[in-house]
């Protein structure tokens, strides 16, 4: 059996969920899954803000994670099922360990920001942690959660509960702050949110990452961890600069509608984003194909 470390490491893709006129894709989301599947990457992380969770109901979240389950094969699948209130988190949360998904990744509470301080939070993730079975991801992205951030003290008196194994830091400046509060400790995990800083947080300890770039090119990410575990530190620095510049022409310009229309530009379904998020412009999309190319990546998969 695989330990949390080794299931833990290497590149994920943040999945999105395709739309059509509001309305879920679910034979395209299967088929990213399956040529996902194909790849190196080390698994997935369902219903995260790529996923447009918050733009999903309850009953339709169940069924985007059924289809991770007829899917994920040997992928490792995480789950957001982060809510405002404890109790929800806990029921969602519930749902899939019962489902056999591997993880949850649990969001930041953010309605309330002014009350979310690292005590309100430390309390919120130990109570769910001792209230589940699937071992919890602390998730820290201020920039979805109204500008909330787990203190580094908190994420280290956290890091000491048994249930709660790791965490994915998404914040602007990534998780060095965090690797740094953790002393080193090699049992609680940490994985970038990021591409811009995914190869700078492997040489500080992460064990991984989560991108929104592997929907797009899960090869070229899952290269750049292979390059740096191999300790071929100049070629991965080269290829991270061209995925950096790349992820800024697409995830960072225009976000989820960017991702969705950069996979279908190399032969994923991206399909739309749910309303009242807009798809992104065809002059946008020809910037997109002109740049994936131009930073040396194929246009097909």
């Amino acid at each position: 059996m695989k330990s949390n470390k080794e299931k833990l490491s290497g590149v994920f893709a943040a999945v999105v969920t395709p739309f059509r006129s509001d309305e879920i894709l679910f034979d395209d989301l299967r088929f990213n899954l399956r040529k996902l599947k194909q790849t190196d990457l080390a698994g997935y992380l369902a219903l995260g803000s790529n996923g447009e969770f918050k733009s999903l109901t309850d009953a339709e979240q169940v069924q985007v994670l059924e289809v991770f389950a007829e899917e994920k094969a040997d992928k490792v699948v995480m789950v957001g099922t982060g809510c405002e209130s404890t109790k929800q988190t806990i029921e969602k949360s519930r749902i899939a360990s019962q489902m056999g998904f591997d993880f949850v990744s649990i969001l930041t509470p953010n309605y309330f920001a002014k009350r979310m301080d690292g005590a309100t939070l430390q309390g919120y993730y130990e109570r769910v942690a001792d209230s589940v079975s699937a071992p919890v991801l602390l998730y820290n992205a201020p920039g979805f959660s109204g500008g909330v951030q787990i203190p580094p003290q908190t994420v280290y008196e956290l890091s000491q509960h048994p249930n709660i194994v790791g965490m994915k830091d998404s914040s602007a400046t990534g998780p060095a702050k965090y690797l740094a509060a953790l002393s080193g400790d090699a049992e609680f995990l940490v994985l970038a949110g990021s591409t811009s800083f995914f190869y700078p947080s492997l040489g500080l300890g992460a064990v991984g990452g989560i991108l929104s770039l592997a929907n797009t090119l899960p090869g070229p990410c899952c290269d750049l961890y292979r390059l740096f575990t191999q300790g071929k530190y100049e070629e991965a620095r080269e290829l991270h600069f061209r995925l950096v510049r790349l992820n800024n022409s697409i995830s960072g310009a225009w976000g989820v509608a960017g991702v969705k229309a950069a996979m279908d530009i190399v032969g994923f379904k991206g399909g739309q984003p749910r309303h009242p998020l807009q798809p992104i412009s065809d002059s946008a999309k020809d910037y997109i194909a002109e740049r994936i190319p131009a930073e040396g990546f194929g246009l097909t998969l």
